[in-house]
């Protein structure tokens, strides 16, 4: 933790002492149906004072505060501490916790006084719902870095993963050192613009010396401005963590992760400039106005053309995920194609399992979704059947694939885009990024090769344990949940009929 956010957690820490005396406060006068001008009565005290009080501006002297607990009949030690009541216990935990601490409510437009009062006003019903997320939390070890990683998801979806201010920084950014729109930008450029505005020298041979550093991609040391680079990535990749430091250092970014991938999230404010720095990067790169264009182009194809998709990779010169993580800034706000998810997946060597790394949903919580119980993803997917194709066919490093995905059950319908390559932690391994379009008129007016009657249709679900798909070919686990609600469906209907 450096000295900014130090500061930022005491005078939080020094509100959130203020807040829980006036809420405890609060509390007592109200459960003892005490009016302002009734305490005010008992205690000498005036109903503005004690209305400051419990608003948390204010923190009143020991002597007063020993004058308002006799009124109220509780101790001193009672009103100052962190302790409370059986009620009012897991409110006090949650207000003391240290991802409240850090959490900036003031991002999702959250006052921490109307939370304070809400919670004031049903504590019984909300000490209830915060037991039950605490224990969720410890139950399925839900730890911190996983609170911050849902907040930042959400945070994305609030604004449909559209942030002007990051746009026009590039455009300044651009302006200001008079870099032209040139596509694509080569790593060598972005290294001269790191060194030459801000004295940020590039190394390539260090990381490699340390056997234990093998999963960091880059990392900066701030005091000898040098930013060390893992041997052996792609142009592209390189791309992409050069202009993410141009990100950070544009936009005077001080509570950040030095390293990639983080190794410890530790606040919401660092993940969270993380993602302005790496949006920064994109926009830099896939500049906004050109890539609209080359979309607009796409969807004039009456017919799925896979390797226009492709193209888009070499013209400017980026990752798969980036190209796809981009579209999900533009497709919202650029064609009002607000109902959409982004996925990683990564399989075994053996391709008997896969994992879901990453996940973005817009709009709703779309299919398909992170499912952490170790079941089974659907085979039927188009981001496992392109790994499959890609361990196939060896004579190709990157595979493009779509297909029409119909939810078992559901009327829900989603344009799914899917670019498969090995993995560049284990090659051996494959992985894909998904981009999934929830099939609406909307859409269907946009990309015109939706109609294709080439484009694959399949009929697919979530997991192969949920799923009542019969004769599925690529089922590679049986429906036992499916199958356990329909006997408690049976034992339910067996019970009315008594």
């Amino acid at each position: 933790m450096d000295h900014t956010q130090y500061q930022l957690v005491m005078q939080k820490d020094s509100k959130i002492i203020k807040l829980i005396l006036g809420f405890k406060l609060r509390h007592l006068r109200l459960s003892q149906d005490l009016s302002y001008q009734e305490l005010a009565t008992k205690t000498g005290l005036s109903t503005s004072y004690l209305n400051d009080i419990e608003k948390g501006k204010r923190y009143p002297k020991p002597d007063k505060t020993t004058i308002i607990a006799n009124a109220l009949g509780v101790d001193y030690n009672y009103m100052v501490s962190t302790n409370a009541s059986k009620k009012l216990q897991p409110i006090i935990d949650l207000l003391t916790s240290k991802f409240f601490k850090l959490f900036p409510l003031e991002e999702f437009g959250i006052s921490l006084e109307k939370l304070i009062e809400l919670f004031t006003q049903t504590p019984d019903r909300v000490n209830a719902f915060i037991s039950t997320i605490f224990k969720i939390a410890r139950n399925y070890q839900v730890g911190e870095e996983q609170f911050y990683m849902e907040a930042l998801r959400s945070y994305q979806d609030m604004f449909n993963n559209y942030f002007p201010e990051l746009e026009e920084a590039v455009a300044l950014f651009k302006k200001e050192y008079s870099i032209k729109g040139t596509v694509p930008f080569t790593g060598g450029f972005l290294e001269d613009q790191l060194l030459e505005i801000y004295g940020i020298k590039v190394d390539r041979k260090t990381l490699k010396k340390h056997s234990n550093l093998k999963s960091i991609r880059s990392y900066l040391n701030k005091d000898k401005k040098v930013l060390y680079l893992k041997k052996g990535l792609s142009e592209a990749q390189e791309n992409f963590l050069l202009a993410r430091e141009l990100g950070f250092q544009y936009l005077k970014i001080t509570e950040r992760p030095y390293e990639t991938t983080i190794i410890n999230i530790d606040s919401f404010e660092k993940l969270l400039n993380n993602y302005k720095a790496s949006h920064f990067a994109a926009a830099l790169l896939m500049e906004e106005k050109e890539l609209v264009k080359d979309i607009k182009t796409i969807s004039r194809e009456n017919t799925w053309q896979p390797n226009l998709f492709l193209d888009l990779l070499s013209k400017y010169n980026v990752t798969e995920e980036m190209l796809l993580q981009r579209l999900t800034n533009i497709l919202p706000h650029h064609f009002g194609l607000e109902d959409l998810f982004f996925i990683r997946l990564t399989g075994s060597e053996d391709l008997s399992s896969f994992q879901m790394t990453k996940d973005l949903h817009l709009s709703q919580l779309h299919s398909p979704y992170n499912n952490e119980l170790s079941e089974h993803y659907c085979n039927r997917w188009v981001s496992i059947t392109s790994i499959k194709e890609l361990r196939i066919s060896k004579k190709v490093s990157v595979i493009a694939d779509a297909q029409i995905s119909k939810y078992w059950n559901t009327d829900k319908e989603y344009l799914c885009i899917s670019l498969a390559k090995p993995s560049f932690q284990s090659p051996q391994k494959g992985a894909s990024v998904t981009l999934g379009l929830l099939v609406t008129p909307q859409l269907k007016s946009i990309f015109n090769f939706i109609s294709d009657p080439a484009l694959k249709i399949r009929e697919v679900h979530t997991t192969c344990e949920r799923c009542g798909i019969s004769n599925c070919e690529a089922r590679v686990a049986s429906p036992v949940i499916l199958e356990q609600e329909e006997i408690d469906q049976a034992l339910i209907q067996s019970l009315g009929e008594l």
